[in-house]
């Protein structure tokens, strides 16, 4: 902490110096960035296009358009952006950067006003807390040579949530729909500014009975409930040097009837949308609290620090089954659904049809963990320049601490008749019971220099993290020490990057350079994930056309999997080494609207697409079979190599119509080359949907969306446990009221 303190008071010092030397500097040509609000990233359409690497900017009215609850449905616009879905309604998504691995979305840096917001980022980075899209104003993707101010994870790049602002003025905002699978939705806010302060509250709540048919004919959905309450105060707006703080609590439920297990081969060709009765005590609770604290200090048009304090705590028990034991022998659920036939007396059991008998249990999982994430980090902008040049210094700081505390337990059930009852209850702690922990310091300076139409943004980051583990064992569940052990990793390492734009009268070229980085797990010598990461692109507007074609190369020297139970392994989260991988794409969008002239109609329409292509360069076999046996050449798994997206919208100012469509090529569940053998593969599939809008007036809309318009059947995962599907059709109706 005294390094810190050290840094933030030099830092300040001579940014403070700067500005007496020359207060009269004005910003002409980009004047707008530095008055962002302090949690965004980018803030507009025009700063995520006039950037030096890549970056997309998703607007509020963009959200709106589909009112989406689903992460996965509003994130298939952006390109480069691949995911795979798991549950159908997007509670737990899977979310890749640029060919990073999007198992649990844990190799790219995921933030909610600018803080990080997975449940451990550094000790346990998967994200099995996700922020609700519903209540998001905007989302900010960044990819390229400038992400380095957004760490640890660099490679694939950063996502950042800006949650509802507090409003200008007073405002009653309430929106309700309901349609199918008895879902429904309600979100209302309400706040107010004044000159030196301001609120605001928001509540959320969405529930679903599930579209997944259990044998026993018991609910399948969830239900979600997420608060939200910010308080600002700042000084006036005429002062010379301003503050402005601003503290925001939030809190978030959930209950998901959610499992791992899925369906055969077989099963899934003739009821996709069933679900085994052995399935029928899995159930998800999770419980999420946010504090977090702002301050603003101005201290000209040109310079301001931005200071957050924030601790995240998250607790989870995602109660499921997780193997069977049958005449003593035990098998995974995994190996049960990849072999019904040479298991059928598993099968058989797990699938309903089956009693257990007197030496058979099913053996349900108590994934009990409580994570901790907090920190302090201090941001300082300062801008000078004239006519035809700015400069652009920004220097960050961060400390921060997390932690995954594991403590869980298995119970044994038996089944009759399609019924688990309970037999065998263990005590806490007699399965995984460990801590991980990690406390990172990191720091980054960019610099933009913009001289006329050029722009070179040169910069570094840097990361020390002290990695640590302490594993009391599974005989221990009081946590005496008696057979404590002990392990810790620490990593330094510099991040370097560097991007430029340059601006023609209907063009621009941009590209860069920079060290892609994702920290090890806490393996005594275990090295972090590295690579060198290149691309190249161009923006272009001309004739109502505009748009964006990038081309992106990944060279990694050290590529890390992960043992995850979410795709087929033991759940450990040890990491192992993949060594040396390419990744290199495509990134292509166009936006067109061709009734510009008109007074009354819009046309928008977008068409994207993106080419992930991959390539191991070494083989090796991974831990627990996770990826299979890896060979030169191979391709990684859990990636599509074709993703193509498009959307068209009718606008008037009295009505909207909006389609939008989606097609995910296939992908492979373990590393190969060639045609994918069908017990590694999830097929393509093609997902249309339409949102329509009706405002009545200026503070009432009537509201209807429907999903997978064509009723297309299709499965999201194959993994850890059999095919599962996604959405089948569903017709949804609401209403806003604004006032």
């Amino acid at each position: 902490m005294k390094i810190y303190s050290t840094l933030f008071l030099l830092t300040t010092s001579f940014f403070l110096k700067a500005q007496i030397q020359d207060p009269t500097l004005v910003d002409s040509i980009h004047l707008n960035e530095i008055t962002l609000k302090a949690n965004a990233i980018l803030g507009s359409k025009f700063e995520a296009k006039n950037r030096t690497g890549s970056a997309y900017y998703i607007t509020p009215q963009e959200i709106k358009k589909f009112n989406y609850t689903d992460i996965n449905r509003t994130l298939r616009s952006v390109p480069g952006v691949n995911v795979y879905e798991e549950d159908g309604f997007g509670l737990r998504p899977n979310i890749s950067l640029r060919g990073t691995s999007p198992e649990r979305s844990s190799k790219i840096t995921l933030m909610e006003d600018g803080v990080l917001i997975a449940p451990a980022p550094y000790s346990a980075p998967s994200a099995y807390y996700f922020p609700t899209i519903a209540r998001m104003q905007a989302v900010e993707i960044l990819k390229g040579s400038s992400q380095v101010q957004y760490g640890p994870y660099t490679t694939g790049g950063a996502i950042n949530m800006i949650s509802t602002e507090v409003p200008d003025t007073f405002g009653i905002f309430l929106t309700s729909s309901y349609g199918s699978f008895n879902s429904g939705r309600l979100h209302t806010q309400l706040g107010d500014s004044k000159k030196n302060f301001g609120y605001s509250v928001e509540y959320l709540n969405y529930n679903s009975n599930g579209f997944k048919e259990l044998d026993n004919g018991e609910n399948t959905g969830f239900d979600k409930n997420d608060f939200v309450a910010k308080f600002k105060v700042n000084t006036n707006p005429e002062a010379k040097i301003g503050h402005a703080f601003e503290l925001k609590f939030q809190y978030a439920d959930e209950t998901s009837n959610e499992t791992y297990l899925g369906l055969t081969e077989a099963d899934f060709e003739i009821t996709p949308f069933r679900r085994y009765a052995g399935s029928q005590q899995d159930e998800m609770n999770t419980e999420h609290i946010q504090f977090m604290g702002t301050h603003t200090l101005s201290l000209s048009p040109n310079a301001r620090i931005t200071t957050t304090a924030y601790m995240n705590d998250f607790n989870r028990n995602w109660y499921k089954i997780d193997y069977l034991t049958v005449n003593g022998q035990r098998e995974s659920i995994s190996n049960i659904i990849q072999n019904p036939d040479t298991l059928s007396n598993y099968y058989d059991i797990v699938s309903g049809t089956a009693n257990t008998g007197t030496n058979d249990l099913i053996a349900v999982k108590a994934n009990n963990r409580n994570y901790l994430s907090t920190g302090i980090q201090t941001k300082l902008n300062y801008r000078w320049g004239g006519d035809n040049t700015i400069h652009d210094m920004e220097i960050g700081l961060r400390y921060h601490y997390d932690e995954e505390d594991r403590f869980q337990w298995v119970d044994d059930y038996s089944l009759t008749n399609g019924t688990m009852a309970l037999i065998n209850g263990r005590q806490q702690g007699t399965d995984a019971n460990r801590i991980s922990d990690a406390r990172a310091f990191s720091s980054y300076a960019l610099y933009k220099l913009k001289y006329k139409d050029l722009t070179l943004t040169p910069g570094i980051r840097y990361e020390n993290i002290n990695l640590g583990r302490m594993d009391y064992g599974s005989t221990d569940p009081e946590r005496a020490g008696i057979n404590l052990t002990e392990r810790e990793n620490q990593v330094n390492v510099f991040i370097p990057g560097i991007g430029f734009n340059y601006n023609f009268q209907n063009i621009s070229l941009f590209g860069g350079v920079h060290k892609g980085f994702s920290p090890p797990s806490n393996q005594v010598g275990e090295k972090p994930e590295e690579s060198i990461n290149y691309e190249f692109g161009t923006r272009f507007s001309y004739g109502g056309i505009s748009g964006e074609l990038v081309g992106f190369y990944n060279d990694y020297s050290n590529l890390l999997g992960s043992d995850l139970a979410a795709t087929g392994g033991t759940g450990s989260l040890d990491q192992f080494n993949a060594g040396e991988v390419k990744v290199q794409g495509i990134e292509f969008l166009i936006n067109y609207n061709p009734l510009t002239n008109s007074k009354s109609f819009a046309l928008p329409i977008t068409i994207g697409y993106t080419l992930t292509d991959t390539e191991f360069l070494n083989s090796f076999g991974s831990d627990n079979s996770v990826w299979g046996e890896v060979a030169i050449g191979d391709k990684l798994p859990y990636l599509s190599k074709h993703q193509f997206n498009t959307s068209i919208s009718l606008e008037h100012k009295k009505f909207e119509l909006n389609f939008s469509g989606r097609y995910n090529g296939a992908f492979r569940t373990k590393a190969g080359i060639g045609p994918i053998p069908t017990s590694e593969r999830v097929s393509a599939n093609i997902v249309l949907d339409l949102g329509a809008k009706y405002r009545y007036n200026d503070n009432i809309s009537l509201t209807t969306n429907a999903m997978n318009l064509l009723d297309e059947t299709y499965a999201v995962a194959r993994v850890p446990a059999g095919l599962r599907p996604g959405l089948p059709f569903g017709l949804f109706g609401g209403v806003e009221l604004r006032f």
